[in-house]
């Protein structure tokens, strides 16, 4: 294929070419290490490809006559494990950390028919804003190599947006999935909680914020995905959601006429007033469809929810640390192994109390009540997915390479930017940001949609609406300064 019919291709395309013989498995997997190979000295973005499963894509167990059909797809370097593979979760702590075994998502994966075939830079651990520290690496974004690519799903973001591949693994504890999509103009959905397994290491109950999803550059690509690898494994504390019918035959209708609130204003965050003006024209935009679009915030304390989400990250990162550090014989982490922030987040969290967890989820509670109330009149939540414009390379504050001497104060500060993306997490319901504007810098603006716990469909279904509105021409149909297609 040429450059520019491989990055007009979805995964879904990709997939019918295999299917039709036009294409093997084997053809694609070479091509996308190709658009690796041509784009990622500019962005740092790919840790390994793994070369034995582009030569054989059917390797590791993908099974080429899934939906995907072998379709090439790169896992975030965090989260689910591949059998033998490395996965150093952008630490210098675990480098040469070899996986024992496949988590259950990578088989679902595979079963897809979806060939992993390398993995993608991600923050120490997941935790930041950024993949950017220089002793590891520093991703950038393809469309202005000086700004991040923002994070956790970092590598993922570049790749995507940069036509290497159709689809990547990304996951989101935070805005992990919906703020690189946002800053990168790819589709990222973090869906509702009891969608994608966590097994066997950690359940929706025990991970309560993670989630794991995927960038696409279109809806069909996402439901797909969704349709394919959603489930639970056995034992699960609770049950998963089951659409009643699959979003890739959903997402051909239009949804009903909506009702759609705007905001921008969450609590004591407020989004820069460019990001406002693109917010109400994309708010003008679905009225054009057909919806009812005014301005409602729903009603609970903000603040205190940002401060038990806080307590979250603090005491579920610290015991994430000391988990890593027991097998090794460490009782503490090394100052020269683990980023400052992520050092100081396990000496704030790892006594936390039953007490303090107990206050933490009475808080989550009574947020996810007020969410769920507040879904009972509005179908749909717009938003920014930022509140200001993604940042450049090496703002430090951002980063777990900081010298803030306050855990509390980096998040407050986290919170400043990305107000709007950490309470889906809080409260398990979906959202998914959408490449409809873009920043007074030239990078794209993701706008973000939330709906109720297990409306994960109705948000394809809006995101399809609007895909076909706009004729596919997401970003205003721009392409990034790094790209496939871009000339040498």
């Amino acid at each position: 294929m040429s450059w520019d019919e491989w990055a007009k291709a979805d995964a879904v395309a990709l997939a019918d070419l295999v299917r039709a013989k036009k294409l093997t498995p084997t053809e694609l997997a070479a091509q996308a290490a190709a658009a690796i190979e041509k784009t990622n000295p500019k962005l740092s973005a790919v840790v390994e490809v793994f070369d034995d499963v582009v030569a054989d894509p059917a390797r590791d167990g993908a099974n080429l006559d899934g939906p995907f059909a072998g379709v090439p797809y790169l896992m975030k370097d965090l989260g689910p494990t591949l059998k033998g593979r490395l996965q150093e979760m952008g630490s210098t702590l675990m480098r040469g950390n070899r996986a024992a075994a496949d988590t259950y998502l990578t088989g679902r994966i595979r079963g897809a028919g979806l060939n992993i075939m390398g993995r993608t830079t991600t923050p120490e651990f997941g935790c930041c804003s950024s993949a950017e520290n220089p002793e590891v690496y520093v991703t950038r974004n393809p469309w202005n190599t000086d700004f991040t690519t923002l994070g956790s799903s970092a590598g993922t973001a570049a790749m995507v947006a940069c036509g290497a591949v159709p689809i990547s693994h990304a996951s989101d504890g935070g805005g992990s999935i919906r703020l690189p999509a946002g800053a990168n103009g790819n589709i990222g959905l973090k869906p509702s909680r009891g969608v994608f397994s966590l097994a066997p290491l950690a359940s929706d109950l025990t991970g309560l914020v993670s989630t794991q999803g995927c960038h696409t550059r279109s809806v069909r690509d996402t439901a797909a995905f969704v349709d394919s690898c959603r489930g639970g494994a056995p034992g699960e504390f609770m049950p998963f959601w089951q659409p009643a019918e699959p979003y890739g035959q959903l997402i051909k209708r239009d949804p009903g006429r909506l009702r759609i609130a705007l905001s921008h204003e969450w609590g004591d965050y407020k989004a820069v007033p460019h990001f406002v003006k693109e917010l109400e024209r994309v708010g003008k935009f679905l009225e054009g469809l057909g919806h009812t679009v005014d301005w409602a915030l729903p009603k609970v304390d903000l603040r205190a929810a940002f401060a038990a989400q806080t307590a979250c990250y603090i005491s579920n990162f610290a015991q994430t640390i000391s988990n890593l550090l027991a097998p090794r014989g460490l009782d503490k982490p090394p100052r020269d192994l683990i980023e400052p922030i992520n050092i100081r987040i396990w000496e704030a969290g790892i006594n936390t109390s039953y007490s303090e967890r107990a206050r933490m989820q009475a808080t989550f509670n009574a947020t996810s009540r007020g969410f769920g109330t507040f879904f009972e009149e509005w179908d749909i939540i717009l938003t920014p997915v930022m509140a200001l414009p993604t940042p450049r390379v090496g703002t430090r504050e951002y980063l777990t390479i900081s010298d803030n001497p306050s855990v509390h104060d980096w998040f407050a500060n986290l919170w400043r930017i990305f107000a709007y993306t950490p309470l889906a997490n809080l409260t398990g319901v979906p959202g998914i940001s959408l490449p409809l504007a873009a920043q007074e810098n030239g990078l794209p603006l993701g706008i973000q949609a939330q709906a109720k716990q297990g409306a994960d469909g109705l948000l394809l279904q809006l995101a399809a609406q609007i895909e076909r509105a706009i004729d596919g021409k997401w970003t205003a149909g721009r392409k990034p300064a790094v790209h496939v297609a871009q000339k040498a």
